[in-house]
């Protein structure tokens, strides 16, 4: 049974057979992110983050845009206010918390990538496990052009999927790298065309939605504790998370299932 938001809020929600889908719906402003974007995106994350029913998670947008990041209409009418400080703490009052959580998460994300994605938001679809672009797609690191610095990850996530050398040049020349050139490159994990983008994310969420969801959450701890840490950590630590899926009800139906020569089914946990 589905449950969805109602009314017309920045950020849906929907909930639908161990899939969440949050997306964003600010089609008229690209989906740029005011505070209100942010907050709700912020609460939708920690929300599917916190669900022990959701075992995949979706993340995409409405209309031409996947999300073009910081909304910058606001951002010069808070420049130009009484408090333009305001502006930068959004960075560890929103962006940090958002992205953090999204990494964090003991489950699969996907980033169905419909349109641009630029500046925090291709940064958040970095941050996803897989990135399937539609081919009319692209991304943009815009920073450099209004002179701010990286944000929502991007420093961490963007060169452990181009390289150093070529994530200094999206930075210091931004442009709109093409779903082509980002497949190519390694921004996209797939291209399809636009118009099979939500049957081949569902059918890719469904799947993933039906695997062994501690095992899945495990692999995305351990690369991103791997990320930053020694050889001989990451080792104790896959050895750690070893130990804690060996004991899941899921492993035990598989060890079950193939002694029996049957497919498992996964409950995800």
């Amino acid at each position: 049974m589905a449950v969805a938001s109602t009314g017309v809020s920045p950020i849906l929600l929907e909930v639908d057979e161990g899939v969440a889908t949050i997306t964003f719906n600010r089609p008229d402003a690209m989906n740029s992110l005011d505070v209100a974007t942010k907050e709700a995106l912020l609460a939708a994350v920690r929300q599917v983050a916190d669900d022990a029913s959701v075992r995949c998670v979706v993340l995409t947008g409405t209309g031409r845009a996947f999300c073009v990041g910081q909304d910058l209409k606001e951002h010069v009418e808070i420049l130009h206010s009484g408090s333009p400080e305001s502006l930068f703490r959004t960075v560890d009052e929103h962006y940090n918390p958002i992205v953090t959580t999204l990494v964090g998460m003991q489950k699969p994300v996907i980033a169905a990538v419909n349109g641009v994605a630029a500046g925090a938001g291709a940064s958040l679809a970095f941050a996803c496990d897989l990135r399937i672009v539609a081919d009319t797609a692209g991304f943009n690191l815009a920073f450099a052009n209004i002179a701010l610095s990286c944000d929502t990850g991007s420093s961490f996530t963007l060169q452990r999927l181009v390289g150093r050398a070529k994530a200094i040049e999206l930075l210091y020349f931004p442009r709109t790298v093409t779903a082509e050139e980002a497949l190519a490159v390694g921004l996209a994990t797939r291209v399809v065309p636009a118009g099979e983008l939500t049957e081949v994310v569902g059918d890719l969420a469904t799947r993933l939605a039906a695997g062994p969801t501690v095992a899945l959450g495990a692999m995305r701890q351990s690369l991103t504790f791997a990320a930053d840490h020694t050889f001989t950590e990451a080792v104790d630590f896959e050895s750690a998370q070893m130990t804690r899926t060996g004991q899941t009800a899921d492993h035990a139906a598989a060890v079950a299932a193939f002694l029996a020569k049957e497919k498992p089914v996964f409950e995800g946990r």
